[in-house]
């Protein structure tokens, strides 16, 4: 078990959110799309060159900017 953020972590991975740093505007905002600690998420792509991070929480696909997903950290399983 490694602990990453979501920028770095590979495409088919899956693990469960530890932690989001940032401030509150954020930790809202991540949280109203369901991206929290305790949540499972899975990796599916991410772009070439720092682009848009995409993943998968429940049911629903999430498109994260690099810079939002270098701030949270997941528990590879």
């Amino acid at each position: 078990m490694a602990i990453v953020d979501l920028a770095h972590m590979g495409a088919g991975y899956h693990g469960k959110i530890v932690e989001v740093h940032g401030g509150y505007g954020m930790r809202a905002r991540l949280e109203a799309m369901g991206i929290r600690p305790g949540v499972e998420i899975t990796k599916i792509s991410s772009q070439i060159m720092r682009g848009p991070v995409l993943i998968k929480v429940g049911n629903a696909q999430i498109a994260l900017g690099h810079g939002m997903a270098t701030r949270v950290l997941v528990n590879i399983t």
